[in-house]
């Protein structure tokens, strides 16, 4: 019987891709003329020649609209042509099946983060679909442990494999596979979506991965960097919420930088949007900024159920308030924070952390205690002198991880 074979890697763009590529190009180039559109209303308004008509506050009248209507209408039906043209284009089924090159899905996986919902939404091939990828399953046996390891915003799941300050390849997941004794599996989704709708989908689709598995499923364990440990977050909930069996076979939730209480970076994002908004002049220029994914606006607060988001303007000003969601009973939870800095200090808490997560919201820590989560002392960890993108490699994080998830006998907790 021949061996099989893995996957072929390929930098080349399919048919698919250049039809998603195209159409944001088509999109892009019509989102463009709006903002310019309203920005040469908004002088118009200032000189006092704006029209009176609601429609003609940021739509030109006259030669000007003609000019910015006969753009729009050459740009729909160029884009739909090059659509229509790449649609009939014959598939290269040999290419479609090769795996991405991780430098094209690294381009990939950032372009679903930062607009991951737009894709998705428009139906664009561009945008990622959940799967889970299983790099030993020609050559590991199927155990009844199962190890998934959920990327962060941006990311795919071939970044769990980095360099450490050493130069050296290390992949936590390949580590603690081969300590626990389990089959690592990595997630690969469009983190672009809003958290609680990739939770929805990942608590169908391991349920999915239980019910194929070769061998009976008897524990699980999560492990999450950044966003990643949100979305397991949600999906345990909704796991619980629809009775799903998986649920009660989940051993240990590992969070590795996870923006529990929010991220500051989106805080300041929101903040640009309010600025540009509040001026008539700057007021189309706050488009820009909105295009950012739900994904990224989840970040603000850490939202991580649907009712956080469903019915509210994700731009809007004001804090947005959000039902608690307590840590899951039955499962040990760990918090794995960062810090830059070599101590802990007020400042550093709030301002440094590991350069994009706080070190409190990483703990869970908050001011209200409904909000808190109230991850056990022995469950939290400070890596200090480590950046967000460095506790993928970090040595010190790796022993934290198997001192919580496989201690020796003389080191259990």
């Amino acid at each position: 019987m021949p061996k099989p074979t893995r996957r072929k890697a390929t930098h080349l763009l399919s048919a698919r891709e250049l039809r998603g590529l195209a159409q944001l190009a088509t999109q892009g180039t019509l989102g463009m003329t709006d903002i310019v559109e309203g920005m040469h209303q908004a002088v118009w308004s200032r000189l006092g020649l704006q029209g009176r008509r609601e429609e003609e506050k940021t739509r030109s009248a006259g030669l000007t609209g003609l000019v910015y209507r006969s753009i729009r209408g050459s740009t729909r039906l160029l884009g739909r042509g090059v659509d229509q043209l790449l649609a009939t284009w014959p598939a290269d089924e040999s290419q479609e099946a090769r795996e991405p090159s991780p430098q094209r899905l690294a381009l990939l996986a950032a372009l679903n983060g930062v607009m991951g919902d737009h894709l998705a939404e428009s139906g664009n091939p561009l945008a990622l679909a959940m799967t889970v990828q299983n790099p030993d399953a020609l050559s590991a046996a199927p155990t009844g442990h199962l190890l998934l390891l959920i990327h962060g915003l941006c990311m795919n799941d071939l970044q769990w494999r980095s360099e450490n300050k050493a130069g050296q390849a290390h992949d936590h997941g390949e580590m603690l596979a081969r300590s626990l004794g389990a089959n690592r599996l990595y997630l690969r989704y469009n983190s672009g979506r809003h958290i609680s709708e990739n939770g929805r989908d990942l608590a169908q689709l391991l349920q999915q991965t239980v019910d194929a598995w070769p061998v009976p499923v008897t524990r699980i364990t999560l492990v999450g960097h950044s966003m990643g440990g949100l979305v397991a977050r949600s999906a345990v909930k909704l796991a619980q919420d629809q009775g799903l069996g998986w649920r009660e076979r989940v051993h240990s939730l590992v969070c590795l930088g996870s923006p529990h209480q929010g991220a500051p970076m989106e805080r300041a994002g929101h903040w640009v949007d309010l600025l540009l908004g509040s001026n008539r002049h700057s007021a189309p220029l706050a488009r820009l900024g909105q295009l950012r994914s739900a994904g990224i606006t989840d970040l603000r607060h850490g939202l991580v159920q649907d009712a956080d988001w469903q019915g509210r303007d994700r731009f809007a000003a004001g804090h947005a308030p959000h039902r608690p969601m307590p840590l899951p009973e039955g499962i040990a939870c760990y918090a794995l924070a960062g810090t830059t800095a070599a101590k802990r200090s007020p400042m550093a808490d709030r301002l440094l952390g590991d350069g994009l997560v706080p070190l409190r919201s990483a703990l869970g820590e908050h001011e209200d205690p409904t909000q808190r989560l109230n991850f056990a002392p022995e469950a939290r960890h400070i890596a200090y002198r480590t950046g967000h993108l460095q506790l993928l490699s970090s040595p010190a994080v790796s022993r934290q991880l198997l001192a919580w998830l496989a201690p020796s006998p003389g080191n259990s907790k």
